[in-house]
């Protein structure tokens, strides 16, 4: 199977967020773009496990309380149920995954 751009879900949750989302049989993918200024992701959790892989730009991001600031080339893991956040520090582009499928796809539908 193949995704081309055009055929993704589009969802914009918060301003500065805007995220491009596909499904595989078995996951989630989000293809976020995050403007300068863009506002912080409350924190909050879901039964999902989610990777987060920083492309471009920086983010800081709470796991369960701790805080690190990723930057691009780096990832992290946010175990299912578990409370995090996340805090733009500028222009970023980020790629998330969720296992398994997400159905309440942020910013969609709203």
């Amino acid at each position: 199977m193949f995704v081309r751009r055009d055929g993704m879900i589009v969802g914009r949750p918060l301003r500065g967020w805007t995220g491009h989302f596909f499904h595989s049989a078995n996951m989630t993918f989000a293809i976020w773009e995050l403007d300068a200024g863009a506002l912080p992701l409350h924190e909050h959790h879901h039964p999902n496990e989610e990777v987060w892989n920083i492309v471009d730009g920086e983010i800081a991001l709470t796991i369960g309380g701790v805080e690190q600031i990723l930057t691009r080339g780096m990832a992290a893991i946010v175990p299912p149920s578990t409370p995090h956040s996340a805090r733009p520090l500028g222009a970023a582009r980020v790629i998330v995954t969720d296992f398994p499928v997400r159905h309440d796809l942020p910013g969609v539908g709203r």
